[in-house]
């Protein structure tokens, strides 16, 4: 299930500032609505337009989620750097490659 913040992301086409320009809150009962709209590229969507984008806000998500796993798997810098000094590029580039695989992101 997409979420609202992911929905108004595929809406912008960009990610806005959700303190300035796209306030969302929480009704208490876990309905998340938008409280202010204040980004000026776009006028503020309505229900259906931003239901319509359930599917790319999934990606989204799923996309964040493998973005995620890939990064834990990487390591730190610095355990990349140490990876890259005793087993050189090459090796480093297969291993990315390997995590990659394991973890693809959706077409968006």
């Amino acid at each position: 299930m997409s979420t609202l913040d992911n929905k108004i992301i595929a809406y912008l086409e960009r990610t806005p500032d959700f303190f300035q320009e796209v306030i969302l809150q929480d009704d208490g009962n876990g309905v998340v609505y938008i409280a202010e709209w204040n980004a000026k590229d776009k006028p503020k969507p309505t229900d259906e337009q931003l239901n319509a984008l359930s599917s790319q806000a999934t990606t989204l998500e799923n996309n964040a989620i493998a973005v995620a796993n890939r990064q834990k798997e990487y390591g730190s810098t610095i355990q990349q750097l140490e990876y890259i000094v005793e087993h050189g590029v090459s090796s480093f580039i297969e291993k990315q490659n390997a995590i990659k695989t394991k973890y693809p992101k959706e077409s968006e």
